[in-house]
């Protein structure tokens, strides 16, 4: 790391980190001084001059500081993190958005797959030790007459560039996803309120005010929208409504977008196919909640993120803004204060 900082600057680190990532913190300039402290009353002293911050900030802490110029959260979401003192604060705020695009996109794609080839159900069947196939239990494949007619059997399994994908929030999350399903060759349709537009891949993206137009043409509907005021409850019964009863509804973006209660009747009235979801409004989902016995319903316990590379890029996201930050360049992933207004 190239650092031209000619003048020392004050990060406290709270609550602290292990020691093999402090040496890592500290190996990148002399004219760092970190404190790294799970002392509550110790990092409320040492807040007052400090100019950097990397933890959990609180309301108390940070009405003590009086130089403090940047804050990194440990975390992506912001919905627990961000309070309104905060918000209205001059700090610069950047989180850890960006390390788990990939490995979310795939998990994604592994709903998709399961949905699109009925895996979910013949892992149901193996269960029970039980051979049919779905659209017609009792075909058997005769290797005489071949392939020539679609069967009930062809139509109960989806070909998946036949199929659309909608995405709410086309992020890096949803970038990726994006990259994954054009490989499949489905059709790619978006929706996001800033948009990012992926090169030969989605080139148009849509404001808000078409999503029940993307929600009325998609196949499967990928939520990758962070939570923020506007996205709360985004998915309510009037927009699960705006689905195809052949669509599937997929939430790795935040629980609280989706109105639960909302998606469970849909999904009881067979408004929808199904639904696979990562994130929920409580987690976790109580054990006697509807959903865990529902067949067209895939969970997953908030697990979408989990890789043994996120710690790595983790750790390389927080070294390169504390480097950026030392030497007065732009920050990785600026937050949007307001957006939480």
């Amino acid at each position: 790391m190239t650092i031209s900082a000619s003048e020392t600057k004050k990060l406290l680190i709270f609550p602290a980190i292990d020691s093999e990532r402090l040496l890592s913190i500290q190996k990148i300039s002399n004219l760092l001084n970190i404190i790294n402290t799970s002392d509550q009353t110790e990092a409320r002293q040492e807040i007052t001059d400090a100019d950097a911050f990397f933890g959990k900030m609180t309301p108390e802490l940070l009405s003590q500081t009086n130089n403090l110029q940047w804050i990194q959260t440990p975390t992506a979401s912001l919905e627990h993190y961000l309070f309104p003192e905060l918000i209205a604060h001059p700090v610069q705020l950047t989180n850890m958005r960006g390390l788990f695009s990939d490995v979310i996109a795939d998990h994604v794609l592994g709903y998709i797959l399961t949905f699109a080839r009925n895996l979910h159900l013949y892992r149901d069947a193996q269960s029970r030790h039980y051979w049919g196939p779905i659209g017609d239990e009792q075909a058997q494949a005769d290797f005489l007459s071949g392939p020539g007619n679609v069967t009930p059997v062809d139509l109960a399994h989806k070909h998946l560039s036949d199929c659309t994908m909608g995405i709410v929030g086309v992020g890096e999350i949803g970038q990726e996803i994006a990259r994954r399903a054009h490989a499949f060759g489905m059709k790619l349709l978006g929706v996001d309120p800033k948009p990012h537009p992926v090169p030969d891949i989605l080139e148009e993206i849509w404001p808000l005010d078409r999503l029940p137009e993307l929600l009325q043409q998609s196949d499967f509907v990928v939520i990758a929208a962070p939570h923020t005021p506007s996205s709360e409850k985004l998915f309510d019964a009037e927009m699960i409504s705006q689905m195809s009863p052949e669509s599937y509804l997929i939430n790795i973006g935040r629980g609280a977008i989706v109105d639960l209660f909302a998606l469970t009747k849909a999904l009881h009235h067979n408004k929808i196919a199904g639904a696979a979801l990562d994130v929920f409004e409580v987690e976790p989902l109580p054990a006697d909640h509807p959903l865990w016995s529902m067949p067209n319903v895939l969970i997953t316990p908030h697990i979408a993120a989990a890789s043994p590379r996120v710690a790595e890029r983790h750790l390389q996201t927080l070294l390169e803004n504390i480097r950026r930050f030392l030497n007065e360049e732009p920050l990785l992933n600026l937050v949007d204060k307001q957006a939480w207004c």
